[in-house]
């Protein structure tokens, strides 16, 4: 008998391609990094060469700005950082211990409601939409963090930049040019990554011609699991367990053995080392060294090698950027929404892609169920 489309399973979807995008390319065999590219460009020659604010309108209109488009996105984006009155006592009620990532979903589900462009699904709304949600994101996480500590919430400086506005509201003194820089490449290397598992829940849920919010909170839902977004977290959990060099391989060696997950290794596409990690590692090592502390850097190499002779595993964009952020004391538990604030440039990219050529994503499933069974009344189970 031929097999038909209902007999095809893919477990996870796996391999399966579900839409088409001039967005992002991703090849995971290349050697001896795997290749990332937006739009054409290497992620290598933009972590180099840009900024955050100029990969957002590479991801939004495919091409990189000329100098007085970007001075006019930069502007927009400056324009739309606060937050309504109504948000910020919101923020207020929540209780302190609330997690960060629930904060930000629950947060910016409700910035919907005071969007004057809220019922206009247009391309010309969803991008002013778009400046909005970029530029309140970034504020809703700084604002949090000061009010769960009872402290005032620092106000934006309009001369900074994306990367030094966040750096600044949330550590609250004037950030370093130096680690600006690598807080903003860590923002570039988390915009975009084709279909994952956050992009591809807001891509169903704008298929259905819902709004640019409600794909926004799907992305940020599917982000707070451990096994996307939540990574990062545990390497650090995971490097401060350890404590120092000389115990990584047993530790290491020990958590496999009690077959523990090495959080930050591996990846689903990228079958060599992924790109974004090799990018992070120099800033990483600098980082240490200007702090001089480079504990965590050579643990992080050092468990790299180990994990590569044992198991052949290589490092993904979370086992980097862990101790990068760390560097950088952002707290832990604003790692993941700082890749919700970077990612969201691809998730709003992808939306509007989605929106230009939109068919409603509905996979097929396998159904392994009872097949027809006859009905027992209640009295006779």
């Amino acid at each position: 008998m031929a097999e038909t489309a209902e007999d095809k399973f893919q477990k996870g979807l796996e391999g399966v391609m579900a839409a088409e995008t001039a967005l992002c390319y991703i090849d995971g065999q290349a050697h001896p990094t795997g290749i990332l590219r937006y739009n054409g460009y290497t992620i290598e020659e933009l972590c180099e060469n840009s900024t955050f604010e100029e990969v957002c309108y590479l991801l939004w209109h495919n091409e990189l700005p000329t100098k007085a488009q970007l001075e006019q996105f930069k502007a927009q984006l400056v324009a739309n950082r606060d937050l309504p009155p109504e948000i910020i006592k919101l923020l207020a009620s929540f209780p302190k211990d609330a997690n960060p990532m629930d904060v930000l979903r629950s947060a910016t589900s409700c910035l919907a409601l005071f969007d004057p462009d809220n019922k206009d699904n247009s391309a010309a709304a969803n991008e002013r939409k778009a400046f909005r949600i970029t530029a309140r994101m970034s504020t809703l996480t700084t604002t949090w963090h000061a009010m769960r500590q009872g402290l005032e919430p620092v106000r934006h400086n309009p001369k900074h930049s994306m990367a030094a506005d966040f750096m600044y509201r949330l550590l609250r003194k004037e950030p370093d040019p130096v680690e600006v820089k690598a807080f903003d490449v860590g923002l570039i290397l988390q915009a975009e990554h084709g279909f994952n598992a956050s992009t591809f829940a807001g891509r169903v849920t704008v298929s259905t011609l819902s709004d640019i919010y409600s794909g926004i909170v799907s992305g940020i839902g599917a982000l707070k699991g451990p096994l996307h977004g939540g990574a990062n977290e545990n390497v650090v959990k995971m490097l401060l367990k350890i404590g120092e060099p000389s115990k990584v391989d047993s530790s290491i060696k020990e958590m496999l053995a009690n077959k523990e997950r090495i959080p930050g290794l591996g990846h689903r596409v990228y079958k060599t080392m992924d790109p974004r990690a090799a990018v992070l590692i120099k800033y990483s090592k600098q980082l240490g060294e200007r702090a001089h502390d480079t504990k965590f850097y050579e643990m992080s190499t050092q468990i790299q090698t180990l994990m590569k002779q044992l198991k052949g595993f290589d490092p993904n964009v979370d086992f980097y950027s862990a101790s990068v952020f760390y560097y950088l004391k952002i707290p832990t538990d604003t790692f993941t929404p700082v890749f919700a604030i970077s990612r969201d440039a691809g998730w709003l990219g992808n939306f509007m892609e989605q929106y230009r050529d939109n068919r409603l994503l509905r996979p097929l499933e396998k159904y392994i169920g009872y097949q027809e069974r006859p009905y027992m009344a209640l009295e006779k189970r």
